[in-house]
């Protein structure tokens, strides 16, 4: 018998469960930070008034991998009943880092200081490469139905960043600038394991 054996079982059962008690019955404290807005909220399906009916966590990643929590306040409409979330321009939908790591990320590429696996940078590139010709046509019909159309682009040929910088600036917060009109006109394309746990 090992000299660990001999030690374990010499000791009293108790002392044990009260040792582990003390280790499971610490928490480690977490920042939580409470999202609301002092905007005046419609509704995006049919522009009628949201009132508040309640608050949710949403966990989000900054750049540097630390977890942080959002209390953000669930929305009500008055008209069509459908429940929004008043998400905070650093967040994107169905996403759980910061919209700054994305940028970083998408405009960097490997040089950004992200803090996610290779993979998980990997799945941000395909994405943003399935998606951005979608957002840029967003975007110019949201222009177009605003009465504000953007000139088209003389060279075609330019990058997915900057014919997205076209339509919102290429400077810090692209992608919020980007993300906000998208999701405020029902057209932000959601994730299909997001879809489907809606539906069940």
């Amino acid at each position: 018998m090992s000299l660990f054996e001999q030690w374990h079982q010499s000791r009293p059962q108790k002392i044990a469960w009260s040792l582990y008690q003390i280790f499971s019955s610490k928490k480690i404290e977490k920042l939580v930070f409470f999202i609301w807005s002092a905007e005046q909220h419609i509704c995006p399906v049919c522009e009628d008034d949201l009132f508040v009916i309640g608050s949710r966590r949403r966990i989000g990643r900054k750049s540097t991998g630390e977890r942080i929590t959002y209390m953000i306040r669930r929305l009500r409409c008055k008209g069509c009943e459908r429940i929004h979330h008043e998400l905070p321009d650093l967040l994107v939908p169905y996403k759980r880092y910061e919209a700054e790591s994305f940028e970083s990320a998408l405009s960097q590429g490997q040089s950004s200081d992200v803090a996610a696996d290779e993979s998980t940078l990997y799945r941000w590139s395909v994405w943003f490469a399935k998606f951005w010709q979608y957002w840029v046509n967003c975007l110019s019909m949201i222009a177009a139905r605003t009465g504000d159309p953007v000139k088209p682009l003389s060279v075609p040929s330019l990058s997915a960043l900057q014919q997205i910088g076209h339509y919102v600036g290429q400077g810090v917060g692209w992608l919020a600038r980007l993300v906000r009109p998208i999701v405020n006109s029902q057209l932000w394309v959601h994730t299909r394991f997001a879809f489907l746990s809606i539906e069940l």
